[in-house]
């Protein structure tokens, strides 16, 4: 295994970030045993999660998966230094999560002391916000035309980024979190994080997860080269497209227990005839060179420069290991120059 700055936090972590969404809905408690057991045994040491799974989120799903950690956890006291853990706390539109309000410094401290109880655990380590307050063109939502920046009062927008980062500077002085990242924002939050805790001494933003895959590029190559210049961790989520590019979708089939079996919030929006198309022709390339079709999303995805961890999830511990393994393997020149052929045909399926 691999070990990355995790920004500039001063934490190393691996190359592969286990995510735990699934567990609470599609995975059971002796599932996420075994994936935790195998996953740390094979020097993975960084685990994302959040307090809106498991997915799809619903009321009765809320929490499950934080609560199935804190169960392991509970059984594995001494091992709770073993990993690097992420949780994340919901942005606004959700009524059953503090009736759908925006994030503030009052809400992170809630939503912190909350995750904690639920995790048993004393402190996490990375807590991120999961969406921001403001729409961004994250889910669908980067087509030009879909949402408008012109309508977003940039002065509130800033004086609740002020806001946050002073319930995240509390809650890092109480010693119940560490450092503190973003997820599914954009270059101009990154930025407004990091100007306005320059400005003000306040916790720096150490990491952001956004969805990046052969299907999702959007934030290559200029978030990403903001990251790499601001030493911001980046981590990408969703590097299969939702399960896309193993082409067990292909044709409109759903096999039974996939996800996309569930409803989905957002519905299913990879789920296009060009995407199809993409991942047919991405289906070839992993046969000629004798990877599978996970495994060369993956190792395609691990090799972007720029990428500090990647999250994945499976929901059978077969998965897993395929998914991992990934991260072992390499891919010639040959094998980038016909992803690249794939690409450029495809560059915006969904």
């Amino acid at each position: 295994m691999k070990y990355v700055p995790l920004g500039r936090t001063g934490l190393e972590v691996s190359r592969v970030c286990l995510g735990t969404m699934t567990w609470g809905t599609q995975n059971n408690q002796a599932d996420a045993d075994v994936q935790i057991e195998y996953a740390l045994a094979n020097g993975v040491n960084f685990i994302d999660t959040a307090e809106m799974y498991s997915v799809p989120p619903t009321p009765e799903s809320y929490g499950k998966t934080e609560t199935i950690i804190g169960d392991w956890l509970s059984r594995n006291p001494s091992r709770r230094k073993e990993f690097i853990l992420a949780t994340k706390i919901a942005g606004p539109g959700l009524k059953y999560v503090r009736d759908g309000s925006d994030i503030s410094g009052k809400t992170i401290i809630e939503a912190v002391d909350a995750s904690l109880k639920r995790l048993q655990t004393d402190y996490i380590d990375l807590y991120q916000l999961h969406w921001p307050n403001r729409t961004t063109p994250h889910f669908a939502k980067h087509f030009p035309g879909v949402i408008s920046f012109t309508d977003v009062d940039r002065d509130e927008q800033s004086a609740q980024i002020l806001d946050i980062l002073q319930g995240l500077d509390a809650c890092i002085k109480a010693g119940k979190i560490r450092h503190f990242g973003l997820s599914d924002d954009t270059t101009w939050g990154i930025n407004e994080f990091i100007r306005l805790s320059d400005k003000h001494s306040l916790p720096r933003v150490a990491s952001i997860q956004n969805e990046f895959s052969l299907l999702h590029t959007k934030d290559w190559p200029y978030l990403i080269e903001n990251c790499v210049h601001e030493d911001v961790a980046y981590l990408p989520w969703s590097p299969l497209a939702a399960g896309a590019l193993t082409g067990k979708y292909l044709g409109g089939v759903r096999p039974e227990g996939s996800r996309w079996t569930y409803a989905q919030r957002n519905g299913i929006f990879r789920d296009t005839s060009l995407v199809d198309k993409a991942v047919t022709a991405y289906l070839g390339v992993a046969k000629k060179y004798d990877f599978t079709p996970a495994q060369l999303a993956l190792a395609w995805c691990d090799q972007v420069d720029g990428v500090s961890s990647t999250i994945i999830g499976a929901t059978s511990l077969d998965q897993l290991k395929e998914d991992m393994a990934a991260f072992d393997q390499v891919l010639s020149e040959d094998a980038l120059k016909d992803i690249m052929a794939v690409f450029k045909e495809y560059p915006v399926p969904f």
